[in-house]
């Protein structure tokens, strides 16, 4: 793709900045509070995700910030540790693993996670995020903010806390999430709403939210919202204040095995949801940019270390604030920098403006992010794709909800792995040309069997294809390809080829893989060809955008 500076796209990535910022703060104080950990150390890792891990990281989308994933293993440290400062030493040492991983190129792992596995992932979090948010959402604010688990801290499950809200339904929180869906469903749609796009949906529902409960306070009304039902940040009285709030690590506890092992422990758990998250962002993409997970390793051990060495909880790349972040239409990793550095500001600054916000306004903000990651025709479109592809699919999607993020993940693998070992995993593809000249023509012949585990040499071998050269992708001798590789195929036909002058013709393609032969000659390749391959991709993602989230005008998709 061209290269292009990140202040390219300042207006959409300040919008989406802001919304992300709207969604992390009450979760980096809700997984604070989870962990046993202060409140503000959860404040400190979304700041330094945001703005530190954000300048270093390759991803144009993913945020990063203290993970659900990670609460049940801190809370048992620091309970286990019996002081914080010394779990502090523990993180530090997570982020130098990390670090190492990075160079050693552990991050390669990612192009081996399947597509199906990695849309289930995200459709269990869209389902996960709309159970979790619906008692929030009518006044039940028990379980804490960012909350991905089944069964909870303190022994329910997700159901049982549904049923739960029932019996403690607050009608002010109703109707300030209402109206918060209403703001933000209508915002990009209706006509004289639309000259308003400048200013994101999310932080006019935050603010009405604020005045409605407001007029509900000033008027003595039983709807009035306060307590645990609003935005909870710790309030420095001065700067000395606020260096009480802060905890360093302790070096002292270097010596202690258990130390060593949680650290190692944090370090791999962290690095996994990370990958994650990053191919998950990738697929959002819709400029199809691939991110570095190796750099990303490195960013993100970075992250934790500073982290750790100012009193912040370990952070990994986020999906939920990824996906909030590419609804809101984010087009760089400048916004997950604004999110961080709003952040800071804020809490700094305007803590008490902070604490009126109602936690039903954030809901309903969370509501939709779900909603768009889980949307019925995600499940409709693995049905269609046949058993080898919705088998997977649905087991990591139901794994996630009924388990976690990691065990769901590592259940759709398993399967997709069992169904491809009954099938050939000789060489995906013969490659005939091994140097580049101006003139050759670039010969890809591809194999019988064409599995995902071959994903990540295909995407390098086509990823180091230089411009203005002539390509021919042959699968005459094919009898099955992986949807995964026909994604690679598709995208760098009609977005990169394009973007680059590079001439494609795709020879042999069944019917079934939705892919046209270009049967005229190489050298006849015309604008017209090139035209009608840009114009099938659009067609292709509006499809696929009834599946899978992307950064263009989520408002305006009918949801």
């Amino acid at each position: 793709m061209k290269n292009t500076n990140i202040f390219t796209y300042l207006k959409s990535d300040f919008a989406s900045g802001l919304v992300v910022f709207l969604v992390a703060l009450p979760l980096c104080l809700g997984i604070a509070l989870a962990s046993g950990a202060p409140p503000l150390s959860g404040i400190i890792a979304g700041v330094i995700g945001g703005i530190i891990v954000g300048f270093l990281s390759k991803s144009h989308l993913s945020v990063s910030g203290p993970a659900a994933g990670l609460t049940a293993i801190v809370l048992t440290a620091i309970t286990d540790f019996g002081a914080f400062d010394i779990f502090l030493l523990a993180v530090i040492i997570a982020g130098a693993i990390q670090l190492v991983l990075g160079f050693l190129k552990a991050g390669t792992i990612s192009n081996y996670f399947p597509n199906n596995v990695i849309e289930g992932m995200l459709a269990g979090i869209g389902v996960i995020i709309i159970l979790k948010q619906i008692p929030h959402a009518v006044g039940y604010d028990a379980g804490f903010e960012g909350d991905e688990s089944f069964v909870e801290s303190g022994g329910s499950n997700t159901f049982q806390s549904l049923i739960g809200a029932l019996d403690y339904v607050q009608m002010g929180s109703i109707i300030i999430t209402l109206v918060s869906l209403a703001i933000l469903i209508s915002w990009d749609k209706v006509g004289f709403l639309k000259k308003l796009r400048l200013v994101p949906g999310a932080l006019v529902a935050v603010a009405v939210g604020i005045i409605l409960n407001q007029i509900f306070i000033s008027t003595g009304s039983s709807f009035a919202i306060s307590g645990e039902h609003l935005v909870k940040l710790p309030i420095p009285q001065s700067i000395g204040d606020l260096a009480n709030f802060v905890t360093l690590p302790n070096f002292s506890a270097i010596g202690n095995t258990n130390v060593w092992v949680t650290g190692g422990t944090i370090a791999v758990v962290a690095s996994i949801e990370t990958l994650l998250c990053i191919e998950a962002a990738d697929r959002m993409d819709a400029q199809k940019r691939y991110t570095d997970t190796n750099v990303e390793l490195k960013a993100q051990g970075i992250g934790n270390i500073i982290s750790g060495m100012i009193g912040g909880l370990p952070m990994t790349s986020v999906v939920v604030r990824t996906s909030a972040n590419n609804n809101a239409g984010a087009k760089s990793k400048l916004s997950t920098i604004i999110h961080g550095t709003l952040l800071l500001i804020c809490v700094l600054s305007m803590p008490v403006l902070l604490n009126k916000i109602p936690l039903a306004t954030l809901a309903a903000v969370l509501l939709l992010v779900g909603y768009k990651l889980a949307k019925p025709a995600v499940v409709m479109h693995f049905w269609h794709q046949g058993k080898y592809q919705f088998i997977p699919f649905i087991a990591t999607l139901l794994g996630v909800v009924f388990t976690d993020l990691l065990k769901g993940v590592a259940f759709g693998l398993v399967i997709s792995v069992i169904f491809i070992l009954r099938g050939n995993l000789k060489r995906a593809y013969h490659f005939r040309k091994e140097q580049y000249a101006d003139g050759d023509v670039i010969h890809i012949d591809l194999a019988q069997e064409v599995s995902f585990l071959n994903k990540a040499a295909i995407k390098v071998t086509l990823s180091k294809i230089p411009g203005n050269s002539k390509v021919i992708i042959d699968a005459s001798d094919t009898v099955y390809i992986a949807h995964d590789i026909l994604d690679l195929i598709n995208e760098f036909t009609t977005t990169r080829a394009v973007d680059e002058n590079i001439r494609v013709r795709l020879k042999g393609f069944k019917d079934a893989y939705n892919l046209e032969n270009s049967e005229e000659g190489l050298n006849k390749v015309s604008v017209h060809h090139r035209e009608e391959a840009i114009r099938r991709h659009a067609s292709q993602q509006s499809r696929k955008s009834e599946f899978a989230p992307t950064a263009e005008d989520a408002m305006d998709k009918n949801d």
